[in-house]
């Protein structure tokens, strides 16, 4: 049944991090932020796109506005656990996320096979839309570890770090487990920083001090680019072949 409909709207900055900086931003950040209630935990995705990637390739050409839709878990699920589908939004630099909450069977007989939640709501009919627009199918598998912190003085400010992505094109289903490819280098950790308005001065004199800069990453268009890109040249016999 659906409920526990969310949304966010906020800014969302990404940095790549060496282990040195990985270890003194969070020693730094000791006494202003603090872990949410998850601790570590395992995060799984599936991405959905057209046929021939039209999303992704859209969205690596850094349109004004772009979205995705993708099933995520928080942990490894079965049929009957919850589950979140999420239609992402990003117009002009602010991220607008919603999310409804559905157990994974019902998830999947929605994305799947067109069978519509019987206590639908304004997300369900966006998602509907959505999925009458472009008619996607499961496209990648995406699970990392994250570590979630908060600020204490303003929780709305939000930090977290990606860890282990791990990325495959086949058997995309969450119920199978976490494997496939890594595809970051070793010791390399992805952070993103969440805030509704502007950046705290602290944090921002912080990851000045250490040298740490924003970067356009994407987990999914790494994905694209790097793996299902050359996958698609060897079967098509181009100069990967």
């Amino acid at each position: 049944m659906a409920q526990c409909q969310e949304s966010f709207k906020r800014y969302e900055k990404k940095y790549l991090l060496k282990q040195e900086q990985y270890r003194e931003l969070n020693k730094q950040l000791m006494g202003r932020m603090e872990s949410d209630e998850y601790g570590l935990h395992k995060i799984c995705n599936i991405y959905f796109d057209t046929e021939d990637y039209e999303l992704i390739r859209t969205s690596l050409e850094k349109p004004t506005y772009k979205e995705k839709l993708r099933i995520r878990s928080y942990g490894i699920p079965k049929l009957n656990d919850m589950v979140f589908l999420e239609l992402k939004k990003k117009y002009k630099g602010i991220v607008y996320k919603r999310r409804v909450r559905l157990t994974l069977e019902e998830a999947q007989n929605f994305l799947l096979e067109g069978k519509s939640p019987k206590d639908g709501n304004q997300v369900i009919g966006e998602i509907n839309w959505f999925l009458k627009s472009y008619s996607p199918i499961p496209k990648a598998y995406i699970s990392y570890d994250r570590c979630a912190l908060f600020g204490r003085e303003d929780p709305n400010l939000r930090i977290t770090f990606d860890k282990n992505i791990t990325y495959r094109d086949t058997c995309l289903d969450l119920s199978k487990g976490s494997w496939g490819t890594k595809i970051l280098k070793p010791g390399t950790t992805l952070m993103e920083i969440k805030i509704p308005e502007c950046m705290p001065l602290w944090l921002s004199q912080i990851l000045a001090e250490l040298e740490i800069f924003p970067t356009s990453f994407s987990k999914y268009g790494t994905c694209y680019k790097e793996h299902i890109i050359y996958k698609k040249y060897l079967k098509g016999g181009g100069i990967c072949a």
